[in-house]
């Protein structure tokens, strides 16, 4: 059977090409074999990826099981919390693109048969399948696994937590010890953070889309089943390589149909909009918001992980994980079991004799915790192209909310006003000008949905914003607002004391503003520029799509 590979190790002409290989040590008895990148995002700054030279090794384990060679390759990764909050976090987003440009380099480069990623947070997990899609190769998804909760005064606890206990603390509600309770027990150990944050979303829905082994989103990193599944993983690359199905046979319209399906189970992060759209964008599918608004209305939400409730991922995989969800929503017809998964079985054969085995951490079809998903899309005259919110992680009594506008250009600037007790009950924060063109980057605003959560105003207080929200956000936090300020969006033309109308359930958003008053208003606009021109972000600002067509570079 040919192999890329061949065009780099076979022939008369390959001579100079294998006697680089056999510079670093590879042998003849591995060149005849099919040559595998494991794409490994291993650093020592970011909690989910320190973990990563084990999963890499075990990966390459399996690959050499099955009768591969395993090449390592590296990725970068940027560790959202550490990031967030100051200028670091306009780079994040943004890097998702350079980590796909990195692995479809490297794989094309190089002549790679097949491809095993192994990310784990945030960007860098759809970086690496939206790199992939472009290059078609058998591809598996293994990645390092979710973190442990931590303990904090007796009680289970996770990331999101740490970030409110600033607003607490600010707020007078704890003091410096408690604060530093927090600080050194919420997160025990290696792995991604462990509420239903963007890393474990993404790593959920790459399951539910079949790149991913089961167990793949859940499983603990600390565990001894996670490294099992790394060998797994290196031994199914090596099977989908011998019956050539390759990674755009396994994502299609309809298997992203099934991952929409779980995400809106799951309540998984608001980000999941962002990143689907991008992945379907490279798998060449039409995938608009509607859609999440379609699949939205008859999925059922099943869970509330962390920050929507007290369960943390390590609960949900004991309660039979994403393979338990599926199955559950294959009893209202809502998944697609005749579709082709990793590990060479369909979905069907995978989720058989699956079900739930703890109702505290996956509710059943017919209790559910509501009837509709855990995401909605809203939209409104200043959101003309739509607006996500994580409807989950949303308290009852703000489903609906109508206040003042409380209007900042900047991240930093609300979160002064927040910590400087000038938000009150009943207002919308508006931060705007934190798109994917005018930020740029479209940060996520953790640290200030945080502090209104650890201040207590999340049941009073709603925030809108052209950026976006962390998994770990909470409340009514309305993010993705399209058009952005910096393309002229009606949220740039937004005023302190403007009255905002939210309807979460009708999927509306609206400022009770004119359409003439808006052409007024338009007349006199200053639009900020981006402040950052230089360097590779400068260039992302100009090449950006809107955050409505997954902010993929054009």
């Amino acid at each position: 059977m040919a192999k890329k590979s061949d065009n780099v190790t076979k022939g008369i002409e390959k001579a100079p090409m294998r006697s680089l290989f056999y510079a670093m040590g590879y042998t003849k008895e591995e060149l005849e074999r099919p040559l595998i990148a494991v794409v490994s995002a291993h650093s020592e700054i970011i909690p989910g990826h320190i973990n990563l030279d084990k999963i890499t090794d075990a990966v390459k384990a399996g690959v050499r099981m099955a009768g591969g060679t395993p090449v390592m390759v590296p990725a970068i990764g940027v560790c959202d919390g550490i990031a967030m909050g100051h200028v670091g976090m306009k780079y994040s987003l943004a890097s998702r693109e350079l980590i796909a440009d990195s692995v479809e380099t490297l794989a094309v480069a190089h002549q790679f048969d097949g491809l095993v990623l192994v990310p784990n947070c945030d960007k860098i997990v759809p970086g690496m399948v939206m790199g992939a899609l472009r290059v078609n190769l058998p591809t598996v998804v293994c990645s390092g696994g979710p973190m442990m909760s931590g303990i904090v005064n007796g009680e289970e606890t996770s990331l999101s937590k740490m970030f409110e206990a600033v607003g607490a603390r600010k707020a007078g509600l704890i003091d410096d010890d408690g604060l530093l309770e927090f600080e050194q027990n919420v997160c025990p150990g290696c792995g991604s953070c462990s509420g239903m944050y963007t890393a474990n979303s993404m790593n959920c829905l790459c399951e539910a889309i079949g790149l991913g082994l089961p167990g793949n989103g859940t499983v603990p990193a600390v565990e001894s089943g996670r490294i099992m599944l790394a060998k797994h993983a290196g031994m199914a690359v090596m099977e989908l390589f011998r019956r050539d199905i390759k990674i755009k046979d396994i994502i299609n319209e309809k298997s992203i149909r099934n991952a929409l399906a779980c995400d809106m189970a799951l309540g998984c992060s608001s980000n999941s909009v962002l990143h689907l759209l991008a992945i379907a964008e490279e798998a060449g599918v039409k995938l608009n918001l509607e859609l999440f608004n379609e699949m939205s209305a008859k999925t059922p939400n099943l869970c509330h992980l962390a920050p929507a409730g007290g369960t943390h991922m390590h609960d949900l995989d004991r309660a039979g994980g994403v393979q338990a969800v599926l199955a559950e929503l294959n009893k209202k017809g809502l998944i697609d079991t005749t579709l082709m998964t990793a590990n060479g079985k369909t979905v069907g054969e995978n989720i058989e004799g699956k079900y739930i085995k703890d109702n505290n951490a996956i509710k059943s079809v017919d209790a559910p915790y509501a009837e509709t998903g855990g995401i909605a899309i809203l939209w409104g005259n200043i959101a003309k192209e739509g607006c996500v919110v994580k409807r989950s992680a949303v308290a009852p009594e703000m489903l609906t909310h109508k206040g003042p506008a409380r209007v900042f250009d900047c991240e930093e600037d609300a979160i002064e006003a927040i910590f400087g007790g000038k938000i009150v009950d009943g207002d919308v924060v508006v931060i705007r000008y934190e798109g994917p063109k005018g930020g740029p980057g479209m940060r996520e605003m953790l640290s200030p949905t945080s502090a209104l959560a650890g201040m207590k105003l999340d049941k009073t207080v709603a925030l809108i914003t052209d950026g976006r929200f962390s998994g770990a956000s909470r409340g009514a936090s309305i993010g993705h607002v399209c058009p952005e300020a910096a393309m002229g969006g009606e949220i740039g033309l937004l005023r302190d004391g403007d009255i905002i109308a939210i309807d979460i359930p009708a999927s509306a958003i609206n400022a009770e503003i004119s359409d003439e008053e808006f052409a007024e208003r338009r007349k006199t606009q200053v639009m900020r520029e981006p402040n950052i021109k230089t360097g590779w972000l400068a260039r992302y600002a100009r090449m950006v799509a809107p955050s409505c067509k997954g902010a993929v570079m054009k």
